[in-house]
């Protein structure tokens, strides 16, 4: 199917973000056939599934991911901020998201760390990914370019991607450089040159975060190869497959 649907933290757009409850409405859409994830480390080295460095916007917990234990990061309550019918949803594990979709369809896990602030978060993710069997059906992503590199150190058959939101530079030698088949985009740094370019590098394109219609149509134009990253996989649903 031309410009493949991402799932962004599942179907965040109805559900808590980066929840079971997220995944399994993802999953529910038969024409979502990648989703997208963030990843970061509990005290404890436990692979966890939120975006931000820290527990408030999303949970009922305040302070960092990072200096709380999986432990106490389970009691807290990651869906009740989004509504009563999510109350009680927690902050999942990447093992349990794994369990969910192996076989049904393809992430796009991004290791959410900066400088090495998480020692030890790629090897973790690798070794969870492969113990699943999963690794070609996952590429992992960045902004942090040594995260990037120590993946490719540590694994090199697993598939990398730069996270990219500038208005200037050149994405291409940078993911030459970092040894990246992946480019995810922010969809407005998109434009055709570009697309072009990267497809005949067969670098594949994600663009996020797309929630109105006349952006993916704009985007599908430009290229049938870029993935549409939304929170609205519904509406992605509507525009390309028709009510």
């Amino acid at each position: 199917m031309k410009n493949p649907c991402v799932a962004h933290r599942g179907f965040s757009g109805k559900a808590p973000e980066n929840t079971l409850a997220a995944v399994r409405m993802a999953l529910e859409l038969p024409f979502v056939r990648w989703m997208e994830i963030d990843v970061q480390l509990s005290r404890d080295s436990v692979p966890l599934v939120i975006h931000d460095y820290t527990l408030d916007r999303t949970t009922n917990g305040h302070g960092k991911v990072r200096e709380m234990n999986w432990e106490g990061i389970r009691r807290l309550d990651a869906g009740g901020w989004k509504g009563r019918a999510f109350r009680g949803e927690k902050v999942p594990s990447l093992d349990e998201v794994l369990a969910l979709v192996s076989g049904k369809l393809r992430l796009n896990i991004e290791l959410k760390t900066v400088n090495d602030m998480y020692p030890g978060l790629e090897q973790a993710v690798i070794d969870q990914v492969n113990a699943r069997n999963m690794r070609d059906e996952v590429v992992l992503t960045s902004f942090d370019h040594g995260a990037l590199q120590r993946i490719k150190a540590l694994d090199p058959r697993f598939r990398t991607g730069l996270i990219y939101d500038s208005r200037s530079g050149d994405p291409v030698s940078k993911l030459q450089e970092l040894q990246c088949s992946f480019l995810s985009i922010r969809f407005s740094r998109l434009n055709p040159l570009m697309a072009s370019l990267l497809s005949e590098q067969d670098i594949k394109v994600m663009a996020w975060t797309v929630n109105k219609a006349r952006e993916m149509r704009r985007l599908a134009a430009m290229h049938s190869d870029i993935m549409i990253c939304t929170n609205r996989p519904d509406l992605w649903g509507d525009t390309f497959i028709g009510k």
